[in-house]
């Protein structure tokens, strides 16, 4: 069974929206302390005490971290970061252990883990973790989502359109464009203008920070 505690100071941020701690140890004493602790900076958690419930039960499209404990009877926090990583679950993962070896702390970074922190774990050490987590996770979305907009957009643009998007990000004036596909001008301007509005994008710079690597893509073999 697992339960899930409301942070201290989460009042207002919305349940729903603020970030949740996803913290998976056998030991029922490590998981009141280390959720009391996690709340007190005002992020949700939800503890579990099997890890296999864990995977079939936490909600991967949350954000948020995961805290595991490395040991675990039946399936240990090495294997279940593996098996994240294998789904494709994008939260952070710090893991923590009481018998930490330089050959695990290795094989923990190498395996994708954001951290890995030693017992007694020190609270200044973990909560700074896990602030930094929730914020890459954060800003890790924000990209994901903006990529998603941008690639819906780019596929309202004509094959013209596309066409002078292509040149325009490849440095080339209107008239050089103009040139290249043998139209006016005041067609080249017309199809610009149409771009820009159809991409969403007020600027020539903005254009080519979100749409340069989509007609790269486009453009290669």
């Amino acid at each position: 069974m697992t339960h899930q505690a409301s942070a201290p100071g989460a009042a207002g941020t919305g349940a729903m929206l603020s970030p949740t701690i996803h913290l998976v140890d056998d030991d029922a004493a490590v998981r009141d302390s280390l959720a009391l602790l996690i709340g007190t900076v005002g992020l949700r958690v939800q503890t579990w005490a099997d890890p296999r419930a864990f995977l079939e039960g936490f909600d991967r499209q949350a954000i948020g971290a995961i805290v595991l404990d490395v040991r675990m009877p039946g399936l240990g926090g090495l294997t279940v970061l593996d098996t994240l990583v294998a789904e494709g679950v994008d939260q952070p993962v710090i893991l923590l252990t009481g018998h930490g070896t330089v050959d695990m702390c290795r094989r923990a970074f190498k395996a994708g883990a954001a951290e890995f922190l030693e017992k007694p774990v020190d609270d200044e050490q973990l909560l700074e973790a896990l602030q930094q987590a929730v914020r890459q996770h954060v800003k890790s979305r924000e990209r994901r989502q903006a990529g998603r907009q941008a690639r819906e957009r780019y596929a309202q643009l004509s094959e013209r359109e596309r066409e002078v998007l292509g040149l325009i990000v490849a440095g080339l004036t209107n008239k050089e464009i103009g040139r290249a596909l043998d139209l006016s001008p005041r067609t080249v301007e017309t199809h610009r203008a149409n771009l820009f509005a159809k991409l969403e994008a007020d600027s020539l710079a903005r254009l080519i920070r979100d749409y340069a690597a989509l007609v790269e893509d486009e453009a290669a073999p």
